[in-house]
């Protein structure tokens, strides 16, 4: 299985905010646009409200294996942001997980089973 690129370019993440479909959780608020590419990009944003750089990067690494672990089941060729929002900070592993799944279905980003 092969993980997703990152996004790291000011203007990719400008385009999907303003172009891509959006669907927000407690934890998360995730926005996706197709790419011509044969594989995911995927771009982090933890702002500094969440907490400070210890905590920001905590949350970041949460999100990035829940990514990680069920990159299998999303789709490929899209960009997808993930923006982290405050109560992302205080939430457990799963939640976060959840919250990202259930987010990545709204969009109909995962490959259905069966």
């Amino acid at each position: 299985m092969t993980s997703a690129v990152s996004l790291k370019l000011n203007h990719e993440f400008r385009r999907l905010y303003s172009k891509g479909k959006s669907a927000v959780s407690p934890c998360v608020a995730v926005y996706c646009r197709r790419n011509r590419l044969g594989y995911n990009r995927l771009g982090l944003t933890v702002g500094t409200k969440v907490g400070k750089a210890v905590v920001r990067n905590r949350t970041r690494r949460r999100i990035r294996e829940a990514y990680r672990l069920h990159e299998g089941e999303i789709r490929r060729g899209y960009d997808i942001v993930v923006v982290a929002r405050v109560r992302c900070a205080f939430s457990r592993y799963g939640e976060i997980e959840r919250a990202l799944l259930k987010t990545l279905d709204k969009l109909g980003l995962l490959v259905k089973e069966g």
